[in-house]
């Protein structure tokens, strides 16, 4: 497709399996990373993409992340918002400083990210955006409060901002992903895991790469008629 992308989290097991999809497709790659630097490194190393550090709830980083990506490849094209975190903390034992961590990284990022690039795009008229949310804001699972509550947000947000940004054929849509086997997956206890998987009409946990086969096809012109659509991806849940 040759076209500009920006994928936050990109160090993480989805995120890296994004950008590598999209580089497999020749589109020129920049992703962002807080932490795991080494994972960063060899994933730009491998694949071509550009890292690029930032923490994505400082306005100042942002804004200056932002700003490199497009002195170094151009307008943005396709944004998937990918970056976030979790944490294991029963709901009685969370503290005000656990819910505003969660939610900033989740939420605050997706926000912060998206208001920098889509002024760009609302120049040109044209783009993709695309969030990443979670099966944890979709159903009746087992999870920390503070983490599905913020991935419930990535829902309004969407839809919400796939009608603000219709009337510049700006594109919005979530990805919601079921239980992987690698990065959060891999957390998971096995007696949660065993139950995901006695209501998964696939039978297996899902992959990193299934998932970005999802992204890639909302990202490409092919999919131009799909707007304000959580997709689910797994396995029949």
């Amino acid at each position: 497709m040759n076209q500009v992308m920006l994928v936050t989290g990109g160090s993480g097991a989805l995120g890296a399996a994004i950008v590598r999809r999209f580089r497999g497709e020749g589109d020129r790659v920049a992703f962002t990373y807080h932490h795991g630097g080494d994972a960063a490194r060899i994933l730009a190393a491998e694949s071509g993409a550009v890292a690029f550090q930032a923490d994505l709830t400082d306005v100042a980083q942002v804004g200056h992340m932002v700003s490199q990506v497009r002195e170094q490849f151009g307008a943005v094209d396709v944004l998937v918002n990918n970056a976030g975190r979790t944490q294991a903390m029963p709901f009685a034992l969370i503290e005000a400083e656990d819910w505003d961590a969660v939610l900033a990284a989740n939420l605050k990022t997706m926000f912060l990210v998206t208001r920098e690039v889509v002024r760009g795009m609302v120049a040109r008229r044209a783009g993709v955006i695309i969030n990443i949310g979670s099966i944890a804001a979709h159903r009746l699972l087992d999870v920390p409060v503070h983490y599905a509550t913020a991935k419930a947000g990535v829902t309004g947000f969407t839809l919400s901002l796939a009608k603000e940004l219709s009337r510049y054929n700006i594109r919005v849509n979530s990805v919601v992903p079921g239980l992987l086997d690698e990065g959060v997956g891999k957390m998971v206890p096995e007696e949660k895991r065993n139950e995901y998987l006695r209501y998964c009409t696939a039978g297996r946990l899902g992959k990193p790469a299934e998932v970005a086969e999802v992204v890639a096809f909302l990202a490409s012109d092919k999919a131009r008629y799909i707007n304000a659509q959580n997709i689910f991806v797994d396995g029949g849940f």
